[in-house]
């Protein structure tokens, strides 16, 4: 007759390599769900001076410069208009890889309030720009080589 080892308070193989492979999988499951949000949660570096070739109501495009400077998920900068002034962000934001903001351009008296929202896909931002006149505009800026 065979006797169990469990009676006798034996620890088979086979009895601690269960529990110790399911703690091992939650282990993994675990720090792979923290890697996942760790890198969701980190913004795009989009610190520094973008150029783009944006286009107007009549089909024309103009160079604008874009100067960005990112703190926590705070967006600030300028923008540089058509007619080379200087125009401050507001409500800047960034949120992984997506970044928003709006500009006031004042024009023959008029303040004219755009909204901006873009995608950071490299060196390249595809923007999205909405407000003004005419309908909306999609553009792409590039990280200007110093």
């Amino acid at each position: 007759m065979m006797r169990s080892n469990r009676r006798l308070g034996y620890v088979t193989p086979e009895r601690l390599a269960t529990p110790l492979l399911v703690m091992m999988n939650k282990l993994i499951a675990v720090l792979t769900l923290l890697l996942a949000v760790s890198i969701g949660a980190m913004a795009a570096d989009v610190t520094g001076k973008w150029t783009a070739q944006v286009p107007g109501r009549s089909g024309q495009t103009r160079n604008a410069t874009f100067t960005f400077k990112v703190n926590g998920d705070n967006l600030t900068g300028t923008m540089t208009g058509g007619q080379g002034q200087e125009i401050a962000i507001a409500d800047g934001k960034v949120s992984g890889d997506t970044l928003s903001f709006t500009v006031t351009i004042e024009r023959g008296g008029n303040s004219i309030k755009q909204s901006y929202t873009g995608k950071v896909v490299g060196d390249e931002i595809q923007f999205k720009r909405e407000g003004g006149q005419g309908p909306a505009r999609e553009f792409t800026a590039k990280r200007a080589r110093t």
